[in-house]
């Protein structure tokens, strides 16, 4: 009897990330796919993006309500709390062999500690790393001590999880697994992109994305600010800004940017989300990428695009010579933008060695899928320290 396995998203980007290995979960017949969603994906402020899961293809087997429309921490904990019950209840009807979590969100712990009271085992993608700048990165440590079986995206990453008591035996270096749309996904032309967006791309352009810092004290919406003042000193080149996750804090810079693009009607285009390959071809013909985004670290290098990385959301993780880092402010920004644009002829001449792998990751994680055990039950693992 198929292994049935679900698969949790709470949001576009784990979607994104997530989507290679949906489709050959389906396609695997010693696998049955049950597909979870919940979080942004089922708000219109978010742009409904379950439809596009469903307009790939698949199965949506449970939509669960969980977001509250706020822009508080206390709004982010109590749409934990909704989403604990929603998720018991979907796994009750569910009851899946094994649950599949990716990354270090909200939604995703709220999933994992339900998980883990109803004795699914889980396993975990993208364990062990750092965002030393927002909660996402205790979420990700926590959802590491409740998961059984851990995929991660380098083997410095997999030393990190060994080294919080997981045996070596159930931790597997994989690679990042949105680079398997570098391979599998078919990209589109700047021509393409264009068309499908509705905006003339005539221009060179910078994609945007900005994250609210959860953590540490750099203000959302005066970083924001700042960042668009720097854009202003670049006219010349166009401007696409895609929404940042629900986070608290989030709304404010969904306010702002939509009046920047408001403001600049032909050079700069709002979306709430593009969508993996529209994000991807959008990447690939950009000049540089810029914000605090997780994928500017992870999946853009492989393009040989320069990324401008803003303040300490992703301080910690291990970065390509392709990314450049810079502080909060106009000055600094502006700075690693000029750094950016001189940097791109190079990079399309020299490419980058992107230590996040090179696009296998999800043929891997099948097979780990197809063999793992299903009991959630594990031993603390120490490591031996010579005295």
């Amino acid at each position: 009897m198929p292994r049935k396995i679900a698969v949790f998203t709470g949001t576009r980007a784990d979607y994104g990330l997530l989507y290679w290995l949906i489709s050959d979960i389906q396609a695997a017949e010693e696998l049955t796919l049950q597909l979870i969603v919940s979080g942004s994906h089922l708000s219109p402020e978010f742009g409904n993006t379950f439809e596009k899961i469903e307009k790939d293809g698949f199965h949506i087997d449970e939509k669960i309500e969980m977001l509250l429309s706020s822009n508080s921490a206390i709004g982010t904990a109590k749409s934990m709390g909704l989403g604990v019950i929603g998720y018991a209840e979907a796994l009750d009807r569910l009851r899946p062999d094994v649950l599949v979590i990716l990354g270090d969100r909200f939604e995703a712990l709220s999933m994992a500690q339900t998980a883990t009271i109803m004795g699914i085992a889980i396993l975990h993608i993208h364990g062990g790393e750092i965002t030393e700048g927002a909660y996402d990165d205790a979420i990700r440590h926590a959802i590491t001590k409740l998961s059984l079986v851990h995929c991660t995206s380098t083997e410095t990453y997999r030393q990190r999880v060994i080294q919080m008591g997981e045996s070596p035996d159930r931790v597997h270096h994989v690679g990042a697994i949105g680079l398997d749309h570098i391979h599998r996904s078919k990209l589109m032309t700047k021509k393409e992109l264009s068309e499908s967006l509705g905006f003339d791309l005539t221009a060179p352009y910078f994609l945007v994305t900005y994250h609210p810092v959860t953590l540490d004290d750099e203000p959302a919406e005066d970083t924001f600010n700042a960042l668009l003042t720097s854009l202003n000193q670049f006219g010349s080149h166009q401007v696409i800004i895609t929404y940042p996750n629900a986070d608290n804090g989030g709304r404010g810079i969904i306010t702002r940017l939509e009046e920047y693009a408001g403001n600049s009607q032909g050079r700069v285009l709002a979306i709430p989300s593009l969508g993996q390959v529209r994000y991807l071809s959008a990447v690939n013909n950009a000049t540089a990428v810029i914000g605090n985004s997780s994928s500017g670290i992870i999946e853009v290098p492989s393009f040989n695009v320069p990324t401008v990385n803003i303040g300490c959301r992703q301080q910690g993780r291990l970065t390509a010579d392709s990314v450049i880092n810079c502080q909060p402010d106009t000055a600094s920004i502006t700075e690693a933008i000029t750094q950016a644009i001189d940097q791109l002829p190079v990079l399309q001449q020299t490419p980058v060695s992107n230590p996040y792998g090179q696009g296998k990751a999800s043929q891997a994680i099948i097979k780990i899928l197809t063999e793992m055990s299903r009991k959630p039950i594990k031993s603390f693992y120490d490591i031996k320290v010579e005295n």
